[in-house]
């Protein structure tokens, strides 16, 4: 009976290992695409070669369109937030509430890092918008690792949860960026940078949560 109230960690044991080798590749990758791309205002070879290619894909009036619509705004600052408290108010109400404040702090590191890198990169994009990184891809990166959490400690998947929490994150981040690539908002290594930001942030926050939590309860 004792066990059963203690609390259930943001991360699985057995995935944080696998998710912290993970997080600092990603964060290699997004400081060495931001160190390219520094001052860079027309976007590379592969960044125009997958626009033109998804382009079509969101002319209007179309379904896709209608789709691409409702992902993009999905990362606005308004609606992120109302999804930032429903999945923090989902994860509280199965206790588990290390992820219910990952589900905020998480999301809320992200936006605070890509802003702050914004300016630090100077990469724009249609005329003076700062690009790199994209803090649309990063925040529905983030949602959806998380949710990638909680489903791996609900089900007690184990091993078996890294490759859901990490292509949770990987199908949340490449929906955003095709939304954001197509309708050239962001360039598409914009976006690749917010989902390895975003990777990096919410397991390093992810991890941190734990450790805290685990010395307080030690010294309770």
């Amino acid at each position: 009976m004792k066990q059963t109230n203690v609390p259930r960690p943001a991360v699985p044991p057995v995935l944080r290992a696998p998710l912290a080798a993970a997080a600092v590749v990603a964060g290699v990758v997004a400081v060495v695409l931001g160190v390219v791309f520094t001052g860079d205002g027309a976007g590379s070879a592969l960044d125009h070669g997958a626009y033109e290619a998804l382009r079509d894909s969101v002319r209007e009036p179309s379904l896709s369109f209608d789709i691409s619509w409702a992902v993009g705004t999905a990362g606005d600052p308004g609606w992120a937030a109302g999804l930032v408290v429903v999945l923090a108010v989902v994860c509280f109400a199965t206790r588990r509430r290390r992820l219910a404040l990952l589900a905020v702090a998480g999301p809320a590191a992200t936006g605070v890092l890509t802003t702050v890198v914004k300016p630090v990169v100077d990469r724009t994009i249609n005329g003076d918008h700062l690009s790199y990184p994209s803090g649309h891809t990063a925040l529905v990166t983030s949602l959806g690792m998380v949710v990638g959490l909680l489903l791996a400690d609900r089900f007690r998947l184990g091993r078996a949860g890294l490759p859901l929490v990490l292509g949770l994150g990987v199908l949340c981040g490449a929906a955003m960026s095709w939304s954001q690539t197509a309708s050239r908002v962001h360039y598409l290594t914009d976006t690749i940078g917010g989902f390895c930001t975003s990777l990096a942030v919410v397991v390093a926050a992810a991890l941190a949560i734990d450790r805290v939590a685990d010395r307080v309860n030690a010294g309770g």
